[in-house]
């Protein structure tokens, strides 16, 4: 018991043989896909069907997530991409490696433990998105209990760390164990809706239908003429609800992991954080006692008590830059949605102008891979962005304890203000003369406003020989603000760099270097995969011919056509026959003069009588259309 909490507190993962859960997983997890498979039918048939007729076109591939058009069962998706984060964290150490590897082989070993990942949820996945609701719902059920009772019994076996103290495995577990209880509920759920409707108490469910309802709403409103309405402050500058805008399972699903992740990161941070400043103040104390016993009090205040005060000052700013970046990253996680559906509903209108210019029409392959590396990347970066960010607010914090606050505590407050309006006096003078140019040019070297009703004067030099002199005596002088300017320029991008390492949604490089931040690359390939599959205008159109299609071969009676189901309508289905001869009298009323070269039906009326009879209906319908304009 011992070495197997010691090797999940190492990060390992847990051991194989350990009650044979792993073992009765992997043949769970592989019945269910294959029970789900042979549900599956396929559209295309091959030879092996014909050969084997039992099959029937079954054995179809399963989906366990539509990255694309997913819109129904967001927050279920969500909850089961939750219940990995564990694993996914577990990805982030090297610790899940069976075997010894050399370096150049580990993107394969990554690839492999990527694959056994998802090989051990697929089952979730597959099971919230088949159409055999009854058989998913029970297979995902027991599958989740697996994994609720394997879970449950070790954090019950190692509850403590050796290393991270107590209840380390109830700290950091409890999210991914909520969310195997919500897929419980959730299956539960789906089981008693799917007997319901096998019982004939409810409707059976509807086929996944084309348009979406929020789609068509969306295009509904496009039609109507916009309401003016007053926003209020919040709406204004933090969010405004959009109820016709959907974001798919992809974005939920990210988010959620993304910040269970954060969670399980700063989980870790805090208690290795914690444990290494517990050791470092044992070791300032034993130091101090050592110094001041050899050396005596001089010496421990010249040496000892600055370490000390250093560690003390690191130990507050730590935790306290700890909560402001992840108030920080939080607010990212939020913000990127935000901007997903401001950059899509700008795609939508035809709106590129917040893109480069050499990626407004990105390469098909580089979008689809994308929409596969989004969501992955999406996580890395903000785990990522968090570590960067908080060891950058450390440095600024600890610049700002040097700076302002240990200078105050030892009674030298005037002395840090004067060397501090020192040093912020130049800066600013530099700042003034250079406003101060500004207020030159447009007083003295610029003609005046062609009209009144101008804002700015036009850009036609006045004075030139003394804006040639004033360019020439401040030449020298705007080389030495220069370099400050050009560090103060660095400074910025560094600051801005750091802030917004976690924001994929926007590039951090310099406008026509767009091409190098990978990251933008994928956030704008993803954007346009869902523009060209989930525009609201453009589905809306395709359902409209699809359904068009559709009745009209069922008024022909040709074939039922699965993408009529998509109609709300009702249309009889007629014989071919009686639809034919509906046609041959609509062509007739409007077309009388064809009556007098079809074939008689009775051979003993003659030409002069079929001739007299298709001049008076012509007369009559002509009159009728007289009666009918007046």
């Amino acid at each position: 018991m011992d070495s197997f909490c010691m090797a999940r507190e190492h990060g390992g993962e847990y051991p194989t043989n350990q009650n044979g859960t792993s073992t009765r997983k992997d043949i769970s997890k592989l019945v269910i896909i294959l029970v789900l498979s042979f549900l599956e039918q396929r559209l295309n048939r091959r030879q092996i069907d014909k050969k084997l007729h039992l099959l029937r076109g079954h054995f179809g591939i399963v989906i366990p997530l539509d990255f694309i058009g997913k819109f129904t069962n967001r927050w279920s998706f969500g909850f089961a991409i939750g219940a990995i984060a564990n694993k996914v964290m577990l990805l982030f150490s090297e610790e899940y490696m069976p075997v010894q590897v050399p370096a150049w082989a580990k993107a394969f070993v990554f690839l492999i433990g990527a694959i056994e990942v998802g090989l051990s949820y697929y089952p979730f996945f597959a099971c919230l998105s088949t159409n055999f609701r009854l058989t998913g719902s029970i297979l995902g059920f027991l599958y989740t209990l697996i994994w609720v009772i394997v879970t449950t019994m070790h954090i019950a076996e190692c509850p403590h760390g050796e290393v991270f103290g107590d209840y380390r495995e109830v700290i950091f577990q409890w999210p991914s164990l909520l969310c195997l209880f919500f897929l419980l509920g959730r299956f539960a759920h789906i089981f008693v809706k799917a007997m319901r409707a096998r019982m004939g108490l409810e409707a059976e469910p509807e086929e996944k239908c084309l348009l979406q309802i929020h789609q068509a709403e969306h295009v509904k409103r496009l039609l109507r003429k916009p309401e003016l309405r007053e926003q209020t402050c919040f709406q204004r500058n933090i969010y405004q609800w959009d109820p016709y805008f959907r974001f798919p399972s992809r974005m939920i699903g990210t988010s959620v992991l993304s910040l269970i992740c954060l969670y399980m990161f700063v989980v870790v941070e805090f208690q290795a954080d914690r444990l290494v400043f517990q050791n470092l103040n044992v070791f300032v104390e034993e130091i101090g006692n050592l110094t001041a016993t050899l050396y005596g009090s001089q010496v421990y205040a010249d040496f000892v008590l600055p370490f000390k005060e250093f560690i003390d000052a690191l130990h507050g700013v730590w935790y306290f830059t700890m909560f402001a970046a992840v108030l920080t990253s939080v607010t990212y996680i939020f913000h990127i949605l935000a901007c997903y559906r401001k950059h899509l509903k700008r795609l939508w209108k035809g709106d590129k102008s917040f893109l480069p210019v050499k990626r407004h029409n990105p390469l098909p392959s580089e979008s689809v891979a994308s929409i596969a590396r989004y969501s992955g990347w999406q996580i890395a970066y903000i785990l990522w962005g968090y570590f960067i960010l908080h060891f950058v607010q450390i440095i600024f914090g600890m610049i700002f304890v040097y700076t302002f606050v240990y200078p105050i505590k030892h009674n030298q407050g005037l002395k840090m203000l004067k060397r501090l309006g020192i040093l912020v006096l130049t800066p600013v003078i530099a700042i003034l003369i250079t406003k101060l140019q500004i207020i030159v040019a447009s007083k003295f070297f610029l003609q005046p406003k062609m009209s009144l009703e101008d804002k700015n004067k036009p850009l036609a030099l006045n004075n030139r020989k003394a804006f040639h002199n004033f360019s020439y005596f401040l030449f020298f002088y705007n080389v030495i603000v220069g370099l400050g300017a050009c560090l103060f320029r660095l400074l910025c991008s560094l600051i801005l760099g750091t802030w917004l390492i976690a924001r994929i949604d926007r590039t951090i490089l310099q406008k026509g270097f767009e091409a190098f931040d990978s990251g933008y690359n994928t956030w704008i390939g993803m954007l346009f995969v869902d523009h060209y599959h989930n525009n609201p205008v453009l589905v809306s159109f395709c359902h409209i011919l699809l359904s068009e299609r559709s009745e009209k071969m069922l008024r022909r009676g040709i074939i039922s056509s699965p993408w009529y189901n998509f109609t709300n309508s009702t249309v009889p289905q007629v014989s071919n026959k009686a639809g034919i001869r509906w046609q041959l009298l609509y062509t007739l009323l409007n077309n009388p003069i064809l009556i007098t070269l079809r074939k008689p039906k009775k051979f003993d009326i003659s030409m002069q009588s079929r001739t007299i009879q298709a001049s008076v209906l012509t007369s009559e319908v002509q009159n009728q259309q007289k009666s009918l304009l007046k």
